[in-house]
């Protein structure tokens, strides 16, 4: 088993109250009540942390309180209080520091946590909450350690590398900021006992082959049977490698696919 060491953290801090809400749990059902996802249910009980994914206040500038940590995400967050007197969260990046100074817009200098156009952010930098619309909010390279570059510009579009190794064209106007997301470490954390898995509200997973045939296409068999074909899912649909991506209105903005040699 292995922790985090969250020497990152800013001492004896409290979430800021004015940016919290209630999260109610759904337990994997949905509107009708029904299991719509498995192995979810129980965990400890959380508030959401609104988090500022569109960095708007454009020439404004903040300075970061504290470094929290939050239970809904990977990444830690950075409170912002800007000149003005409003505070709100932000994903820290590698590098920001308690009373460190960010702002966003065409001014802001090229350090991490600070936002700018995609068209004022010179190729091969490295960057993080990307917009995919205008003015929508930061969507992609959003967990911990995540991060994207910039390629190239051409016109109104600019080519983005994503962690997957997908190159994806997006407009020159959509915001991002510059850093790659803190808390690297994350992916190496091992969990270590059944119990850290049920704080995160995941509940146990059985194995199809230990199952009967009724209840599953692995099931069934003296011993440990092999499986006939490929793996499957509990409702007999191919469980790796059938694609499984349907948005063909978006297939225009990809460059390179991921996985593509």
């Amino acid at each position: 088993m292995s922790v985090s060491t969250f020497e990152e953290l800013t001492k004896g801090k409290k979430p800021e109250r004015s940016l919290l809400e209630p999260l109610k749990k759904s337990g994997g059902r949905n509107n009708a009540g029904r299991i719509s996802v498995r192995h979810r249910g129980g965990g400890h009980k959380r508030m959401y942390r609104i988090i500022d994914w569109k960095r708007d206040k454009i020439g404004v500038p903040a300075r970061v309180v504290s470094i929290e940590y939050d239970p809904n995400r990977t990444a830690r967050i950075a409170l912002l209080q800007y000149s003005d007197g409003e505070k709100r969260y932000i994903i820290a990046p590698v590098g920001l520091k308690e009373g460190a100074r960010v702002s966003s817009g065409p001014e802001a200098e090229l350090s991490p946590g600070n936002t700018l156009a995609l068209k004022d952010i010179p190729t091969g930098t490295v960057i993080h909450n990307i917009e995919l619309k205008p003015g929508r909010g930061g969507q992609m390279c959003r967990s911990a350690g995540g991060s994207a570059q910039l390629m190239a510009k051409d016109g109104d579009w600019a080519q983005v590398r994503l962690p997957s190794g997908e190159v994806r064209r997006v407009l020159v106007v959509c915001m991002a900021t510059i850093g790659q997301v803190g808390n690297t470490e994350h992916g190496t954390l091992s969990l270590g006992k059944a119990g850290r898995s049920r704080h995160l509200g995941i509940r146990p997973t059985v194995r199809g082959s230990v199952m009967n045939p009724r209840d599953h296409p692995h099931g069934g068999g003296e011993g440990k049977a092999p499986v006939g074909g490929q793996p499957k899912t509990k409702w007999g649909k191919l469980a790796y490698g059938k694609k499984t991506r349907r948005n063909k209105n978006t297939d225009r903005f990809i460059v390179r696919k991921r996985g593509s040699k």
